[in-house]
């Protein structure tokens, strides 16, 4: 690996403060918050949540604003987890390929009994299907996959730090 490769990924990491955990929350919980409310929720000025909303998103621990959607009600009646088992060392390759597939929202290298999974969204069962049987495993790549369908799910704001480490209720007070 190159040096300035290595010195690339090392600027990304670095300890957040209550405060940042408490704006990664708030925006999370409401991406179209404005300054000034994050600021007072944060007890903070203006300029101070401006600046560290703005270091955050250069840093790259806030990669993009977006919306939550309910799939069932944006058409997308079927949702499913598929579990993928592939070529050793085809991470890459297979990865190029699952990213132009139709539904596919969300694609991990894990370890454990298979090596992929991935989160899809489609209209129908029919969808579905002719994207398992169809488009997936005619991926030469792919050994095998299971399908868990799933029947009903519930959005959690990401961001509930581990060990209670932060998040908005834990802002510090002036």
């Amino acid at each position: 690996m190159a040096r300035e490769q290595m010195a690339e990924e090392d600027q990304g990491v670095r300890p957040l403060d209550p405060i940042d955990r408490a704006i990664l929350r708030l925006l999370q919980e409401d991406g179209r918050a404005s300054i000034r409310s994050v600021a007072e929720r944060v007890h903070v000025s203006r300029a101070n949540a401006y600046a560290r909303i703005n270091r955050l998103v250069e840093d790259g621990v806030i990669r993009g604003f977006s919306a939550r959607v309910d799939h069932e009600r944006a058409g997308h009646g079927a949702s499913a987890y598929i579990t993928l088992k592939i070529v050793q060392n085809s991470w890459r390759t297979v990865r190029k390929e699952l990213v132009t597939l139709p539904g596919v929202v969300h694609i991990a290298l894990v370890s454990g009994d298979f090596d992929v999974l991935l989160l899809v969204h489609t209209v129908d069962n029919r969808s579905l299907r002719e994207l398992v049987l169809t488009r997936i495993q005619a991926i030469k790549e792919v050994l095998s996959s299971r399908t868990l369908l799933v029947f009903e799910e519930t959005d959690l704001v990401v961001g509930d730090w581990p060990l209670g480490e932060g998040g908005a209720d834990e802002a510090p007070t002036p």
